[in-house]
């Protein structure tokens, strides 16, 4: 029962440390109430309960925080809140939340630990990792900004995302992103064979194959990831929402630049595949489902198989919006096509995509096609299917 009493020890340590800033508002010495904190920590069996702890804890090698120095970090503060909270709410998850955020004295500790705890194996050990992952975003100054960013937009454009607490913990989707960031410095410092490792195991415990060498932006929201695959030279900018199941892959066996390039504030949607060395413009929109083959234009919307452009963002940022409904657009740009009489081969494209959109079953206006006006109707005003 040694775990129960443990977990009694952890409770009791987040008590103290919740009551630390009580402490501060009734006249306590912080000196006094941290310094009795340090002394029981030092009687806590880590290795039993936390064995990544054995080795003890790493202190920052360089200034995590991007703020000026006499700054806060708002979302580590946000962070420590919001697991305090849970841990008041769920006392079962109290030693969870303390191993993984509330003993870290910064974002960049808790997230290595995070990565290095789902990331190890028998052969790869936590504890190996943990150095590893925190000796890299230690000392890179890009990926202690990316990290913020990066949860921002979990935060702030996935609605399943309940906290930023929640994103650190709980998101495959954040996990992997910031572990192939990991694996992006190793591999331009010529650590090309831990860095195809971590990818690896990247793919095989969050399903989401992302080549250390492709580059991507910051700001990146990465939703439900399961099936995203990127290639060794694809380019991905910011501020991108990504669906899950998306592919950005070659066409061949070519070798060089083969790999798609997506542009600042696109919104690529679920099941997408763009293949080949193809440009996707800015602030474009791509509705699930389709095969992108040729570039796209900027702030275009493109749908079907093979993929057109049926319209154009209003937005600038579509990714912020989130809103990759082309139903709309796509009836009326089957409605323009229609009137203007164009060929048969066109019709049949439209159609496969309207079966595509309609999850393979058949419009249930394609009986009213000989009837010009009725369809037409049909398609701006919208239909049952």
């Amino acid at each position: 029962m040694a775990c129960l009493s443990d977990e009694s020890w952890v409770s009791s340590m987040l008590s103290k440390r919740l009551s630390i800033q009580e402490g501060k508002e009734d006249g306590v010495k912080e000196e006094e109430t941290t310094n009795s904190f340090a002394s029981d920590s030092t009687n806590f069996p880590f290795e039993k309960v936390f064995p990544v702890y054995a080795m003890g804890f790493l202190k920052p090698e360089s200034d995590p925080v991007l703020l000026p120095a006499d700054s806060r970090d708002p979302i580590w503060d946000a962070v420590r809140e919001e697991a305090k909270i849970e841990a008041e709410k769920e006392p079962i998850l109290s030693s969870f939340l303390y191993a993984s955020i509330l003993s870290h004295d910064c974002l960049e500790q808790a997230l290595a630990f995070v990565l290095a705890n789902r990331l190890q194996n028998p052969t790869l050990l936590a504890t190996q990792l943990l150095d590893t992952i925190s000796n890299v975003i230690m000392k890179d100054r890009g990926i202690q900004h990316s990290i913020r960013l990066d949860m921002q937009a979990f935060k702030d454009r996935d609605p399943a995302c309940l906290s930023y607490c929640s994103a650190l913990l709980y998101l495959k989707g954040y996990h992997s992103l910031q572990s192939y960031r990991v694996a992006h410095v190793l591999w331009n410092q010529g650590r090309t064979v831990l860095a195809l490792a971590l990818q690896s195991r990247i793919s095989e415990v969050f399903g989401i194959d992302i080549h250390p060498a492709s580059r991507i932006g910051e700001g990146i929201l990465l939703d439900h990831g399961t099936g995203v695959v990127v290639g060794e030279t694809a380019v991905v900018g910011n501020r991108v929402s990504i669906m899950h199941g998306v592919t950005l892959g070659g066409t061949g066996k070519e070798i060089g630049d083969r790999h798609p390039k997506v542009g600042d504030g696109a919104l690529i949607g679920a099941c997408v595949i763009i293949l080949g060395n193809i440009k996707i413009g800015e602030g474009a929109m791509i509705a699930a489902g389709s095969l992108v083959l040729k570039d796209v234009p900027p702030h275009s919307m493109v749908a079907g198989t093979p993929a057109k452009v049926i319209g154009y963002m209003d937005e600038k940022d579509p990714s912020l919006t989130m809103n990759h409904d082309a139903s709309k657009e796509f009836f009326e740009h089957v409605a323009v096509t229609f009137r203007d009489g164009r060929s048969s081969h066109n019709w049949t494209t439209l159609l496969g995509c309207a079966s595509q959109m309609l999850g393979g079953r058949q419009p249930a206006w394609l009986d009213l096609r000989d009837d010009g006006p009725v369809m037409e109707e049909v398609f701006l005003n919208g239909s049952d299917d």
